[in-house]
């Protein structure tokens, strides 16, 4: 399915559309006559590697997008090794992985005890042999995400769960084409980049990009500005960011806005929804241990939009995904009662990098014989079958015997500055073992902490109470660009 409904799109885009440009990379664009030769200058260097895992240096150039293509032309997975990251970590990786070979566009690598191809000076080639075919079960790519252990863990995700997910994507009715012009903002080593680069190159559309080490909202801004992009994938805390500068946006030529990645914000969609008054709008969602996003909800901005402490809900499964909101002891919740979102379906990982423990963990077998993985996130679904989205399972905290969601503490005190501030609520433990709740507040100005210290109380019972106010000039952001709750915690703690 992958070599059919994957790369055989591919292929056709760089033979139909070769004048039409395939990537925009600070400024300088590049067709599908040059991505082509590319592709197949590494796949010349690609057939003499035996190994089938290869680690790549996620430079934001068009070698390193041409390497993708390149691997999976040649039935291998690529491995992205963030070129900002410690180099400890990324040979962390590289050992986990057991990887021989990396593929770098870098002018200087930093892997100097591997076997190294450096695709910026390979030559051009001008015919490109036919794809190798592969299994479904072969891997695309794996992700490595933050562990609890403080060593990152691997998530493999398959051609086939690439396949299953372009399917519901289309079964969506997102239908991109080769005059669509796409924003692409993320780090590829984060999933939500795989959608942000295959679906244009599917469509022989033009994939614009935001490279790493600039900072995300100013070049989404910049790009919007310029460019007329026509589709974009963000994670909402761009939109947040851009807040200040919506009078000046007006991408009346947006046809796609989706986002994912973190809670969205009913205040901020509101806000976004005036700068792209012709696009279709959803909240996506989805763990990358199910393929990029695997439930989906379509926006109707004129109408009633469902959420649950400001947080915008996160719809339906998506065609071939299962979604359930479950009790501890695995059965399904009634309509209305909250539980932890479980999945399952053809995007699913198979399951963590030679991590027994953690899939024993992860994953289950239901009593109808499925595979589910437990997302951690607290849900709800209504009678229409739509999920609420409440927010991490250890966002879930019990104060003075009550048990609460930190969500509804930053609901309150964004309502107090009319939804125009981050919140960020935190639970912190004494010398004692007490616990009590923090709130973090994105700004400098700590003249109203007294009238927001009433208005909270007049909605709020007192053990919902923070008991100490922050104000953080602008919120850390983790490697995705979502609000790194972790680091905002132990700055106030």
């Amino acid at each position: 399915m992958f070599d059919e409904k994957v790369i055989a799109p591919i292929v056709n885009t760089l033979e139909a559309d070769k004048e039409k440009n395939a990537f925009c990379i600070d400024d300088q664009f590049y067709n599908y006559a040059y991505l082509k030769k590319r592709v197949a200058a590494i796949r010349k260097a690609l057939s003499k590697v035996e190994s089938k895992n290869i680690g790549l240096v996620a430079n934001d150039d068009i070698n390193t997008y041409a390497s993708i293509l390149a691997l999976w032309m040649e039935g291998k997975c690529y491995v992205p090794l963030h070129p900002g990251q410690p180099l400890d970590r990324c040979l962390d990786i590289i050992e986990q992985v057991g990887i021989t070979t990396i593929l770098d566009s870098s002018e200087n690598t930093r892997y100097t005890n591997h076997d190294i191809i450096s695709t910026a000076t390979l030559t051009d080639e001008a015919e490109m042999t036919q794809p190798v075919k592969t299994s479904d079960e072969s891997l695309a790519y794996i992700l490595f995400t933050s562990g609890s252990t403080g060593r990152p863990k691997g998530v493999p995700i398959t051609r086939g769960n690439v396949a299953s997910f372009t399917a519901a994507v289309a079964d969506m009715g997102i239908k991109l084409t080769n005059t669509d012009r796409c924003l692409q903002m993320f780090d590829l080593t984060f999933d939500l980049s795989v959608q942000s680069y295959l679906l244009p190159l599917m469509a022989g559309a033009c994939v614009y990009t935001v490279p790493y080490n600039l900072i995300k909202y100013q070049g989404v801004f910049r790009l919007l500005d310029e460019y007329n992009l026509t589709a974009a994938l963000m994670v909402p805390s761009v939109i947040h960011c851009l807040r200040p500068y919506m009078d000046e946006i007006e991408a009346k030529d947006m046809r796609y806005s989706l986002f994912c990645g973190e809670a969205l914000n009913l205040d901020d969609l509101k806000a976004w929804e005036q700068c792209v008054p012709n696009a279709m709008l959803w909240n996506v969602y989805g763990p990358t241990e199910c393929t990029i996003y695997c439930t989906t909800y379509k926006l109707n901005t004129s109408g009633e939009i469902k959420h649950v402490n400001g947080n915008v809900g996160i719809g339906k499964a998506m065609r071939g995904v299962e979604a359930i909101v479950m009790n501890d002891d695995g059965t399904p919740c009634a309509v209305g009662e909250t539980g932890e979102l479980c999945l399952a379906g053809g995007q699913l990982t198979p399951g963590y990098w030679k991590n027994e423990e953690k899939n024993k963990e992860a994953f289950f077998i239901g009593k109808n014989g499925t595979r589910y993985y437990r997302t951690g996130d607290i849900c709800k679904a209504d009678a229409d079958g739509d999920i609420a989205y409440y927010g991490r399972k250890d966002s879930q905290v019990k104060i003075q015997g009550y048990r609460i969601e930190l969500s509804e503490i930053e609901c309150v005190a964004r309502e107090f500055f009319n939804g125009e501030i981050a919140t960020v609520a935190v639970v912190n433990s004494d010398d004692k073992g007490n616990n009590f709740i923090q709130l973090a507040l994105e700004g400098k100005d700590d003249k109203q902490e007294k009238e927001l210290h009433d208005y909270m109380k007049s909605k709020l019972p007192a053990y919902m109470m923070p008991q100490e106010i922050h104000f953080i000039g602008k919120f850390p952001q983790n490697a995705n660009n979502k609000i790194d709750r972790k680091q905002i915690k132990q700055l106030i703690g």
